[in-house]
């Protein structure tokens, strides 16, 4: 009998430097320094995680390590893979004038060799998920053997909602068995009232969103076969994005899983999970973010110091 392969976490954090200006600026969430992805490891590693690869940048390497990383080594098996720019298949060169990274498709691509055959989640670094959606992919990932049968992590759409400004979120669609069959990227979406609205047209228009859509954060379960299939679309997919949009092309995992479902090449399940998504998309999200914590600490879900 094959020994199951223990998954791998990989967090995407090459942005977060870009993001908060400089990584001196991520905030804490609470009184002791955490910050939000210190929730996800401590979630992560309670739900049966040991293995975490960070995909960072050169340019934030001991800043990162020295916030994050070297506080987590200490507790889970850590690796780092670096995003860069140049790190682009033969024959591509960057044109001029690019800033832009490729896109979460390319850092997933980076972090192949390290890898390597076993099943692994990808997120986002600063986005806050809540226990029950590590310990769901992480059950997923151990105990579905089919190797072209991933998981998305599915929020209802109104527990990822801000009352500061408007969001983008993958809409979902999915069938009575709880597979995904299609993923709508929206640019702009709002609450309004009790229920969500998306719009085109940079807010002149709104059109509504079933108050129980379930919604895509860019929280994934893949096996090995994701990785083999981008190897060949992503060079394909960059050499057009290249010459349509030289400067701004990305390459985005919900667009690389939609091109394999219409492929037929692979099938995705859709776990949901009652926890609230949260994340500090407006500066004015903060103290609701902190609020959120602080309460989650009361209820029990975390000790009041996380790494005692």
């Amino acid at each position: 009998m094959e020994m199951k392969k223990e998954p791998v976490l990989v967090i995407m954090a090459a942005g977060m430097g870009s993001r908060y200006g400089g990584l001196k600026q991520i905030d804490p969430v609470d009184e002791y320094g955490n910050i939000i992805i210190d929730f996800s490891i401590y979630d992560a590693l309670r739900a049966g995680f040991k293995n975490i690869v960070f995909i960072i940048k050169h340019a934030i390497e001991n800043e990162f390590k020295a916030a994050i990383g070297d506080r987590i080594s200490k507790i889970a098996n850590v690796e780092y893979v670096f995003q860069e720019l140049d790190k682009l298949p033969e024959g591509v060169s960057i044109p001029e004038g690019r800033v832009k990274p490729w896109g979460t498709t390319h850092a997933i691509l980076c972090a192949k060799d390290v890898i390597g055959s076993r099943p692994f989640a990808a997120l986002n670094a600063d986005d806050y998920y809540g226990p029950n959606a590590f310990k769901s992919i992480y059950d997923f990932l151990i105990n579905d053997t089919d190797k072209n049968t991933y998981a998305l992590m599915g929020y209802k759409i109104l527990n990822t909602l801000t009352d500061n400004g408007h969001v983008a979120r993958g809409v979902c669609e999915v069938d009575e068995n709880g597979m995904l069959k299609d993923i709508h990227e929206r640019t702009r979406i709002i609450k309004m009232g009790d229920h969500a609205a998306y719009s085109e047209d940079d807010g002149k228009t709104y059109v509504d969103i079933p108050k129980d859509a379930t919604v895509s954060m860019n929280f994934w379960g893949f096996k090995e076969s994701f990785l083999d299939d981008i190897t060949v679309s992503f060079p394909a997919n960059l050499g057009k994005g290249i010459e349509t949009n030289p400067l701004k092309y990305e390459d985005f995992l919900p667009e690389a899983v939609r091109r394999m479902l219409s492929e037929k090449k692979a099938s995705v399940k859709v776990l949901t999970t009652p926890d609230r998504w949260f994340g500090v998309t407006y500066s004015a999200d903060k103290p609701d973010v902190m609020a959120s914590i602080k309460k989650l600490k009361q209820d029990g879900v975390y000790p009041e110091k996380l790494w005692s």
